[in-house]
């Protein structure tokens, strides 16, 4: 199925799903709505899978257009411009590129006796700077190389994909290179006003205008995936498969170790998680369940001046976002809207964007299960890239591959994030 009938599709699956709850009236018997019920939640299941699906063909689409491109690149490089003595002395004084011959480092088996002594150079050059060598005793050295800087970019793509609050465009995002402890000042000046003069009155100062200044400070958290181990076999086939593999590997890897600890974090030598660093907004009736006026009493819990906030959203996990597809106001209209798939405009609850991370709690007792509030409030800090690595003669004849990243994260304003916490 191309990507324009998945479109096509996913705009018939909403308007029959809304169409099954519109037929449930209040005369409407028990058997029969428990009957549409069950087809909207057989049609809104089909509706997520055909999400996922649109999703993965506009990943594919990207990578082909990708690589294609880079092909095209490299016809050019490679085309002849003028005599054969010209072409061949450009090429003798090329220099391979350290991403070609990592891969081919990797297409033998991780093994160097593949590699010509100038592939060699190129591929010890770009790890000079990394730890290569582990010494044990009774057992050989073992060697491992960093990958290139592309595929970095494809994990940090695909950890997106697994985790909002990895997303820079949900959060808000400090880049550095080195990891010493970050100090950052806040202040919440919200309850501060002014007063009336009077003509010829000193103005007051009795302090009570002063700003309250406060300090929190962003870490550098060091997390890993563990190692992934794939066949020397594998390792020989396509290499445009083993790069998708490879970011899918370990990019769904760290991208839920991140989004985990961005969410759920502690704050005691871990990430101060969203949920854990926000404040009460709301507490719940039922333990089980979620009524549309507390999602309302939610979201006038946080101030008018976060309301407005291009960051401003709702977070919950997929599970909830299915309870909140049933809820209508008292007026009868469904709190969510489903946007316009023809353009591209996203759903919206109550009209704010909302956004899903499956780090947050299910519907239970004592659970938070909904945030609201400016997400941009909350700061995540990235130091550099991924660090990633192969590691050979250990697994031998397999291989392994394991990534690692250094991150913090915290909420920089506490009143500008409240949570609906279940009774």
């Amino acid at each position: 199925m191309t990507l324009t009938e998945l479109q096509e599709k996913r705009g018939r699956l909403v308007t029959e799903a809304r169409a099954a709850l519109e037929e449930i009236k209040k005369n409407t018997d028990e058997a029969r709505a428990a009957e549409l019920e069950a087809r909207h939640d057989t049609i809104m299941a089909d509706f997520d899978r055909v999400e996922r699906n649109i999703k993965r063909e506009e990943d594919q689409s990207a990578i082909e257009a990708r690589f294609a491109a880079r092909q095209e690149e490299e016809r050019k490089a490679k085309r002849p411009t003028g005599s054969d003595s010209e072409v061949r002395g450009a090429h003798e004084g090329e220099k391979a590129e350290y991403r070609e011959v990592f891969f081919k480092f990797l297409a033998n088996g991780a093994s160097l006796d593949a590699l010509d002594g100038e592939e060699r150079k190129v591929l010890r050059a770009g790890t000079e700077n990394i730890e290569k060598r582990i010494q044990t005793g009774g057992t050989n050295t073992a060697g491992g190389y960093t990958v290139p800087v592309e595929l970095q970019n494809m994990l940090v793509r695909s950890m997106k994909a697994w985790g909002p609050m990895y997303d820079g465009s949900i959060v808000s995002e400090l880049n550095t290179t080195s990891g010493n402890a970050l100090p950052i000042p806040t202040t919440d000046d919200t309850s501060k006003t002014g007063v009336q003069g009077t003509e010829g009155t000193a103005l007051t100062d009795d302090g009570s205008a002063d700003a309250v200044f406060g300090q929190k400070q962003l870490e550098a958290y060091d997390f890993n995936t563990k190692f992934v181990k794939f066949s020397w076999q594998l390792a020989q086939d396509s290499i445009f498969n083993m790069e998708s593999l490879l970011a899918d590997l370990l990019g769904e890897r760290l991208g839920r170790l991140a989004n985990a600890q961005l969410t759920t974090g502690t704050g005691t030598s871990a990430p101060n998680g969203i949920v854990t660093a926000s404040t009460l907004g709301k507490t719940a009736v039922s333990a089980t369940a979620i009524a549309a006026d507390e999602i309302i009493d939610l979201s006038h819990a946080v101030d008018p001046a976060y309301r407005i906030s291009p960051k401003v959203s709702f977070m919950f996990n997929d599970l909830t976002l299915a309870a909140i597809r049933k809820l209508k106001d008292g007026q009868g209209n469904y709190l969510w809207q489903m946007g316009n798939v023809k353009e591209g405009a996203p759903g919206t609850l109550l009209g704010y964007r909302y956004v899903i991370n499956q780090a947050m709690a299910n519907i239970a007792t004592g659970n938070k299960t909904i945030l609201f509030g400016d997400l941009g409030k909350y700061w995540v800090r990235k130091v550099g890239s991924p660090v990633i690595g192969v590691l050979r003669e250990r697994f031998w004849p397999d291989l392994g591959i394991a990534g690692l990243i250094r991150f913090d994260g915290e909420l920089l304003d506490t009143a500008s994030v409240k949570y609906l916490i279940q009774a």
